[in-house]
């Protein structure tokens, strides 16, 4: 077998991304000179990143990335990424192998902690949302490395290989097929001539949306209506809310602030899940385009309908949510509604932010919200899942396949919004929608039979739980798994599973699949 495809310049790019990263930490770098700690382990986790970065680099030859080296950097930069996010942990001391019985100088504890920080660090930047921290609080970890941590997700959201197209020329040539490889959904909406100017444009609304969100944060502290919400938790609330990312320092997440700030929260999120280009489209005025889509029409109408079956439950005391985070919403009209909104919102766009602990909820209301977590938000949004479009499509063709049982010999083309679908593009997500679901089961199962072997048994519901929340990118799950509840208490082996399935989701599974595959390295 002749390998045919140029790893080596797909590794030097993966140098060229850490390189980029290392520059990054000054942004927690400057937190820790504020507020006086950690300024080692960032100065430290830069140089070390830089100097693996570059290393990788020497490894260039100069040629152009073909498919197959697109498909082959996209998946390696994940992992790279990933695993260069977790220096930063491991040097602040990020060691969580003591709370579970181990001994810390043990092999098995280091290797936990390996894991731990692993975790973290893709959770973080597949915007998971997921977390091995026991404790959050400034207490045990400092501000610097909590910063740190809200970064990772806002770097991941709209994508590092999104920002490499828009600032390195060298990959504005093979831009298309990279971003193709990493944006979620079917299709990446080209807006300009050039896929470098689509990908700078898609970064600059999210880049924006993000300072809006954070100066209208701090204004409500100002005002006195958010008296938490200083200056540092409204930067690291931006940073994980327009990714649809979920981490908080704050260990009650946002239920930790007032109703002001969770109202402010909900239309951000919203916003998060829905298709960047179609912003583009308003500022365009190009208001048909928006108004007309399809995709967006779904989506809003999931938020509508789930909320309002959702406040029904909680008003009327089908769903009890009485007293604790999150107050009594029996009977009450505004806070049953907001926290409806809320977790339909945040679950729906797998953004992982919670006001209440949902995992106390009825059965049939956590079912509900299962469900709702394989919806997914709009593709080239920042939300997890399936993806609202994709459900569009399946449904669209059920329907012909209805119509085909009656009527044999017509011939029906799947259409969206009056538009035509390829077959193939039919195909496509049919195929991508078996995987995702294939995986997830198979998963679940997995986790039930590794916990059980370790002594700790999850009812269904939590491992079904433990299963969406990784792949589809959304973080908090129910029972043991709920918002304010933690992965930590996971075998290792499940949790490197639970890592794997994190960037199957982010990469939307077929891009890595199909490294796997014997045709992809020959001739």
């Amino acid at each position: 077998m002749r390998v045919s495809v140029n790893w080596r310049q797909s590794c030097a790019y993966v140098g060229t991304l850490l390189k980029y990263l290392a520059v990054t930490m000054l942004v927690p770098l400057t937190v820790a000179v504020v507020y006086g700690d950690d300024q080692f382990v960032f100065l430290a986790s830069m140089v070390i990143t830089a100097g693996i970065g570059l290393a990788l680099e020497r490894l260039e030859d100069g040629a152009d990335l073909g498919l197959e080296e697109a498909f082959l950097f996209v998946t390696l930069a994940w992992v790279g990424v990933s695993v260069g996010g977790t220096v930063p942990y491991l040097l602040a001391g990020f060691d969580t192998a003591s709370t579970v019985g181990l001994s810390l100088d043990s092999p098995a504890a280091l290797g936990n902690s390996l894991v731990n920080a692993l975790f973290e660090s893709t959770s973080g930047y597949t915007t998971t949302g997921a977390t091995v921290l026991e404790e959050i609080s400034f207490e045990r970890h400092s501000h610097a490395l909590l910063m740190y941590r809200q970064l990772t997700q806002w770097l991941g959201g709209m994508g590092i290989i999104v920002l490499m197209v828009a600032i390195l020329p060298e990959l504005a040539v093979n831009g298309a097929q990279l971003i193709d490889a990493e944006a979620p959904g079917p299709e990446l909406k080209k807006l300009t001539p050039q896929i470098a100017e689509t990908a700078r444009i898609l970064w600059l609304v999210y880049a924006e949306f993000t300072a809006l969100f954070i100066c209208l944060l701090y204004a409500l502290h100002l005002l006195g209506v958010a008296p938490n919400m200083d200056l540092y938790n409204a930067i690291a609330h931006g940073f994980t809310t327009l990714p649809t990312g979920g981490f908080s320092p704050e260990a009650n997440s946002i239920a930790a602030f007032s109703p002001a700030v969770q109202w402010l929260v909900i239309p951000f999120i919203i916003v998060a899940g829905t298709n960047f280009a179609l912003f583009y489209f308003v500022l365009q005025r190009k208001f048909a385009e928006v108004f007309r889509n399809r995709e967006l029409q779904g989506y809003v109408g999931a938020i509508v309908g789930i909320t309002l079956l959702l406040w029904a439950m909680l008003f009327t005391g089908a769903a009890p949510a009485l007293g604790g985070l999150g107050g009594t919403t029996q009977g009450v009209a505004e806070n049953s509604l907001r926290q409806a909104l809320f977790q339909t919102v945040t679950l729906l766009n797998s953004t992982g932010y919670a006001t209440s602990d949902f995992a106390q909820w009825s059965e049939w209301t956590q079912v509900l919200l299962l469900a709702v977590m394989f919806i997914g938000g709009s593709a080239g949004s920042t939300g997890g899942g399936v993806k609202v479009i994709r459900w569009l499509v399946i449904l669209k063709a059920a329907r012909r396949q209805l119509s085909a049982t009656v009527y044999p010999d017509v011939v029906e083309p799947v259409r969206l919004g009056g538009q035509v679908i390829d077959e193939d593009v039919v195909s496509g997500i049919f195929g991508f929608t078996f995987l995702y679901l294939f995986i997830f089961a198979v998963s679940a199962v997995i986790i039930a039979l590794d916990t059980g072997r370790v002594g700790l048994q999850l009812t269904t519901i939590e491992a079904l739980s433990a299963s969406i929340a990784t792949i589809g990118n959304i973080g908090p799950g129910f029972g043991m798994l709920g918002p304010f509840g933690s992965y930590l208490q996971f075998p290792a082996t499940s949790k490197v599973l639970m890592i794997v399935l994190m960037w199957l989701g982010r990469l939307e599974v077929v891009p890595v699949l199909v490294l796997f595959t014997r045709s992809f390295w020959e001739w």
